[in-house]
């Protein structure tokens, strides 16, 4: 039988590479996002079978449209293996005092919100389901670990992942659910173009960064979930090798 995987951001960059992955290896994939044509692009760029994909327009900062995500992935497959938690945004790379507030809660309800009510919801389904458990992979991000300059909200954000990952894992063991996390350093999509043109540095210098191929991380989830549940990779980083981030730069 294969695997059951719900995928969000799955219309673009990371999770678009990842959902083609995952539906190479064979799993069945839902795909969740805001945008209906992109989610349904990454499908037909993955060249899957019909049957294999399923799209369904979300909004993850939404707590409703999450719960119906959910409740259309047990309806058609009846069961959730693997939830990649993936959607996440970014606000104006601004000082904090003029950040408007608005910007702010943004980027809380997708990359804190919506990652916790994804991540309930699963939950909730892998612990009903029978065979009870599942894996829950998180995407912290290597701004779960440091900062970039000017990124208050989205480094809060993914340093608060951190924490939701640590409690999935510990609630989750009594049922099987395992969850892990896996922060990602210039992984090579149309969002970190930027990045080869010339980011602000910790000591504000504007400098070109190296990428690496994003099908790295795609590699890495699948690897992740390779493993029985009674084995779990709790936190792993994947980042371009020569990108300034250990040591001083």
């Amino acid at each position: 039988m294969n695997k059951i995987a719900v995928v969000t951001g799955a219309g673009a960059g990371i999770g678009r590479s990842v959902t083609a992955a995952l539906l190479k290896a064979g799993y069945n994939v839902v795909l969740a996002g805001r945008t209906e044509a992109r989610l349904a692009e990454t499908v037909r760029l993955s060249g899957a079978k019909p049957e294999q994909a399923l799209v369904v327009p979300t909004d993850v900062s939404d707590a409703a449209s999450v719960a119906r995500l959910f409740d259309k992935v047990e309806d058609v497959f009846g069961r959730v293996d693997l939830l990649f938690n993936n959607a996440g945004i970014g606000a104006p790379p601004v000082l904090v005092d003029e950040l408007p507030i608005d910007a702010w809660d943004a980027v809380v309800g997708t990359n804190l919100n919506g990652a916790f009510y994804c991540a309930r919801a699963a939950f909730g389904l892998m612990r009903r389901q029978n065979p009870q458990g599942g894996r829950i992979i998180n995407n912290g991000s290597i701004s779960a670990q440091v900062p970039r300059p000017f990124s208050a909200p989205y480094t809060a954000t993914k340093h608060a992942i951190t924490g939701l990952t640590k409690s999935l894992s510990l609630d989750g063991r009594p049922y099987g659910i395992a969850c892990g996390q896996i922060d990602i350093g210039n992984a090579g999509t149309d969002m970190t173009q930027v990045m080869q043109e010339g980011v602000p540095q910790a000591d504000l210098q504007v400098r070109p960064e190296p990428v690496m191929d994003v099908e790295n991380v795609a590699s890495a989830v699948i690897y992740m979930d390779s493993l029985p549940l009674e084995a779990n990779v709790q936190f792993m980083t994947v980042m371009a090798t020569t990108m300034p981030f250990i040591g001083r730069g």
